[in-house]
């Protein structure tokens, strides 16, 4: 999920969120059938014991959330209107706030709800969590804490029918389609596990959660309009389609990416058995959310992936930077060692490292030899219970503070 990371919109998510109802009452007032038949004990207990099995579960069905889906006709067209107006009336400096804002709405998906918040990959100081959750407001994806409890449901069940946007349900789905039907019942069911107390312990995500109602609308909508509007002289009208609301489709969109195209297009250098796969498109649209194959074997790296270069990874960039300035601590990722022997373990064969007759004996040890890591844990980052101590204990820690 990326992140632009914007996966999760709220979209009034309220009303996405409520699970259907799972059981029915079934009444039981029928009156029941009295039968003289004797059988033999055996029997009757084979019959007896057969009575008592539990009725199948209804199967899920499918139900539409006509709010959602009329203010997304809206958004759209509304961007369509955006565009043309950008092409024929608006100032380009219009154009240049947008991305400007947009930037930092992504840096609060990606660099604070995901990275951050979501995974525990790195500890951000008071002034760097206030800042990131303001920015995070600005993008309007949920509130810090819907928005993570979602995606650590994401990373714990990939692809099952917990998983909030499933990508075996198809593209559309997993794109968008998801915030438009109320959420399968498992997704509730399944996330009610999932460790949340860290969030809860946390007070400016708790600030947030509180506020929500009134903060987001002023973050998001209201103040991106007046920008242009008092700073370059630009009209209100092409500031609110252009800044405000072309902004934020485009930046949904570009989580929305992660979601479905980062599960079903690209390479799968060190997991071929998991959905998600590196993207280079998604990389660079989504601020370095597209390394998704990445990203789901190693969560918790605080750059969600292994390149170094920051012009397909500018959330890693923003990190470090904010590290530099005392801000950002703590910054977890993999050792080279535990990349290595996973991909040539897993790995599709796409890595470089996969490529050499070296290393193709080496493959060959690891399979016949493979406990050192587990592959088969799924965890949503840095602390779930279920993660592997020896990936702890390998992990490299930058920029520590006790």
């Amino acid at each position: 999920m990326p992140p632009n990371l914007f996966g999760n919109t709220l979209l009034l998510a309220e009303g996405t969120l409520e699970a259907e109802k799972s059981a029915q009452h079934v009444s039981t007032d029928e009156p029941q059938i009295n039968t003289q038949i004797i059988q033999p004990t055996d029997e009757r207990r084979t019959s007896e014991k057969s009575t008592t099995i539990e009725k199948e579960p209804e199967s899920y069905k499918v139900q539409y959330v006509w709010r959602n889906i009329i203010v997304f006709l809206y958004l759209h067209f509304a961007t369509l209107y955006a565009i043309y107006l950008q092409l024929t009336v608006a100032k380009f400096t219009t154009l240049l706030i947008s991305l400007t804002i947009g930037f930092f709405g992504g840096m609060g998906i990606t660099a604070g709800a995901h990275r951050l918040w979501s995974h525990k990959s790195y500890k951000a100081k008071l002034p760097m969590r206030v800042m990131l959750m303001l920015f995070q407001t600005l993008a309007f994806q949920n509130h810090i804490y819907e928005w993570v409890r979602d995606h650590r449901v994401h990373h714990k069940f990939t692809d099952t029918d917990a998983d909030p946007h499933n990508s075996r349900r198809g593209f559309f789905f997993s794109h968008m389609g998801w915030l438009m039907v109320k959420k399968h019942p498992d997704v509730r069911t399944k996330g009610a596990t999932v460790d949340m107390t860290d969030l809860e312990d946390d007070p400016v995500v708790m600030f947030q959660k509180k506020h929500y109602g009134l903060l987001m609308p002023l973050f998001c909508f209201v103040i991106p309009a007046l920008i242009p509007y008092f700073l370059i002289g630009e009209t209100f009208s092409n500031s609110w389609y252009i800044c405000s609301v072309m902004r934020y489709v485009m930046s949904l969109h570009g989580t929305w990416l992660v979601n479905s195209a980062a599960h079903m297009w690209g390479m799968k250098p060190y997991d071929k058995n998991i959905s998600p796969t590196n993207n280079l498109f998604v990389a660079i649209y989504a601020y370095g959310e597209g390394w998704h194959n990445y990203h789901h074997v190693f969560p918790w790296d605080y750059k969600t992936s292994e390149l170094g270069t920051y012009s397909t990874n500018v959330t890693a960039g923003f990190i470090d930077f904010c590290s530099k300035l005392g801000l950002a601590y703590d910054l977890k990722t993999v050792s080279e060692d535990m990349i290595r022997k996973r991909l040539l373990r897993t790995g599709d064969g796409s890595h470089e490292v996969s490529r050499t007759k070296r290393d193709e004996e080496l493959r060959n040890l690891l399979m016949s030899d493979h406990h050192h890591y587990s592959d088969q844990n799924m965890v949503w980052g840095w602390d779930d219970n279920d993660m592997n101590e020896e990936d702890k204990k390998f992990a490299k820690i930058y920029n520590k503070e006790d």
